[in-house]
Order: C-alpha cells, then structure tokens, then sequence
C-alpha cells in the first residue's frame, strides 16, 4: 500500500502544481499589463507594476488552488487510467473505499495548504498591496466613507456615536474624519469633524484640526444657538479600537478568518447589520474543504474507461466544472446576501452540492462501469 500511495501522490501533487503555477502565471501576467497602465503616474515605475502584480499572487493561488486540485487531479487519474495503470491498480487490491480514504488524506493536505495562505500569508501580502498603492497615490480613498457605531454610557445618560472616516493617508492616519453623537432619544448632541486622526492602543482617538459643533436641548437653560469650537487637538474617548476601525476601512481580502468573526461580532454588538461580513467569515473558514470536494469530483475519472474519452476532453471537463463550482461559490454569496439566508448554509451549500454530485457519479460508475 505504501508504493500505490507513493504512486497516486507523487503523480497528483506534481499534476496539481503544474496547473497551479501555469495559473498563477497567467494571472501575474495579467495583472503586470493592467498595472503597466499606471506607470508614469504618481512616481510609479515598472519595478512598482511588477511589486503589485507579486503581491496579488497569494490572494490567486487561495482562490484558484482548489480548481488546479480538481484539474491537476483529473489529469494524473485519467492517465492513470489511460494507460491502464488505475486498472492494475483495481485488480491488486484498490477497491473504491481505499481510493477514495487515500485521496481525502491528500484532499486534507490541500485544503491545509490552502487554509495556511488564505489565512496567513494573503492578507498579508494584500495589506502590502494596499500599503503599496497608498503610497503611491497618496493616500487610500473610501468610496461613501466606512461607518462604525458604538453605544456607552455616560455622565449624561446613554450616548450613541455613528463615525464616518474618509480614507487613509500614506502614513495610515484616518482622514476626513465626522462623529456624530446622540442621546438615547436619537436627537443629534454634537458633531465633531477632523482632517487627520489616529486611534491608540488603549481606544484613545487624537484628532487633529478639529471642529465640534454643539446643539442644545430645548429643555436645557442657556444660549439656544449652535456652539462650535474649533481645537487644534482633540482626544476622544471609545471603545473603537484600532483592530475594528482597520476592520472597517481595509478591504475584506485583507482580514483572516479571526479578523471577521470579530468584526462581525462587532457589528451585531452595536446592531448593525453583519450578514456580509458572516457569510465572508463561513466561506472564508470553510472554503480549504473545497480541496476535499474536488478530489472526491475528480475519482470518477479514473473509473471512466479510456474509450470513454481522451484526457484533453476529461481535462476540460474538470475546468468546466471548476469554473461552475467558483461560480455558485459566488453567486451563493450575493444571493445569499440579498435574501438574507443563514450564513453558514450559504456558503456550505456549493461544497455540498458537488459533494452530492460526485459521489453519485461515484456510487454509479463503480456500480455500472
């Protein structure tokens, strides 16, 4: 068994990063030419076109490792079979059970290695990208601003704090900063707009070029005008702190699995609504068993005779196949998001449905075939 083991994992792990590297190629490609478009603006170079194309590689190898799991796959078993290997194979002793247990161990292997980039080494890669284009334009924009809440009591009874941040400057400081505050009646107390700020360790926000404008209650003595106060520096105290504001102003590629459970927790804290950043949390944590499925999908093929079909045509299947998976993956999602379905089961769903899948065309072909 150890050499029918050595055998089957030697020939797949070689086919899977083969197809893996002619991907990631591609796409490098891709991605130099579009960033080449930029070359020439705001300092950039072709050595900076090239650093961020470098950089996406990790984010593609996540996303496209479970397809070359499925081609790569699909290609080695269909030689195998072609070549009557998988048949000898069969008749020493390799019934359906053993292939299947050998190919999940190895399924499990992947979707590990995929887990270890998607949650390790992408978001970081994806901040530098990030970094990297901040850097060179001088800054990163938010289209419609990120908005945080947060609720807590004070002196003056239960305050409110919606928070709306701009972007970021190259240094990472926020930018185009307005904290709005209510009173547990929902009537606007103050608002308070700054050019640049940054959040402490301790929730310690220090604003600068300030602006607080005051509205008074009709219930209170005094002037009934609006009270603006104009600060050079101002601290701000919150329970906001720096892991949830980069949270929320860093792309979803750039958070790991933690990061979003957190987050998410976040926002059903302060009753936001969460379910995008659940669903990202569910398909992020379940997406390496997505390795698994595959090669369940891909031991069919090498149950299929060698009349059945040439291993160009099994290959294409398998990319057509793999393209479809990432297509409901996707489509799960949005669908998911607008229907407002349980998290987890959205993006389960498509792992169980080509899981389904497989094993029928499995149970059929070892049966029939």
């Amino acid at each position: 068994m150890k050499t029918v083991r050595r055998l089957l994992y030697r020939d797949i792990v070689f086919s899977v990063f083969f197809v893996a590297a002619a991907f990631l190629a591609l796409f490098y490609f891709i991605d130099f030419v579009d960033e080449l478009e930029q070359v020439g603006r705001g300092g950039r170079t072709v050595w900076h076109a090239m650093m961020a194309a470098a950089l996406e590689l990790p984010r593609h190898f996540y996303e496209l490792f479970p397809i070359a799991v499925l081609i790569g796959t699909i290609f080695s078993l269909a030689r195998l079979s072609q070549s009557s290997e998988f048949t000898i194979l069969r008749t020493s002793g390799l019934g359906p059970g053993r292939a299947l247990r050998l190919l999940a161990t190895l399924g499990v292997a992947f979707g590990a290695l995929t887990f270890v980039v998607g949650d390790y080494v992408a978001p970081i890669s994806e901040r530098y990208g990030v970094q990297l284009q901040a850097r060179l334009s001088g800054g990163l924009k938010i289209e419609g601003g990120a908005w945080l809440k947060e609720r807590h009591a004070t002196a003056e009874g239960e305050r409110s704090y919606s928070v709306n941040v701009a972007g970021t400057t190259a240094a990472g400081l926020l930018t185009g900063i307005r904290i709005f505050e209510f009173d547990a009646d929902g009537t606007l107390v103050s608002r308070t707009q700054a050019r640049e700020g940054r959040v402490g360790r301790d929730g310690h926000w220090t604003l600068t070029d300030a602006e607080v404008a005051r509205w008074p209650r009709a219930r209170e003595p005094g002037p009934s005008q609006v009270q603006v106060q104009r600060l050079a520096t101002l601290k701000w105290q919150s329970t906001l702190g720096a892991d949830v504001v980069a949270a929320a102003v860093s792309p979803l590629d750039t958070m790991t699995t933690l990061e979003l459970w957190r987050y998410g927790k976040h926002l059903i804290g302060q009753a936001q609504a969460a379910q995008r950043y659940e669903i990202s949390f569910w398909k992020k944590a379940l997406y390496p068993l997505a390795c698994l499925v595959m090669v369940a999908l891909a031991l069919p093929f090498a149950y299929m005779h060698a009349r059945s079909g040439s291993i160009s045509w099994k290959v294409f299947g398998g990319i057509l196949l793999g393209i479809s998976f990432v297509l409901l993956n996707n489509l799960a999602g949005y669908i998911g998001l607008l229907r407002g379905w349980t998290p987890w089961l959205v993006a389960a769903l498509p792992s169980l449905l080509y899981t389904f899948i497989s094993m029928a065309a499995f149970t059929w072909l070892v049966r029939y075939r």
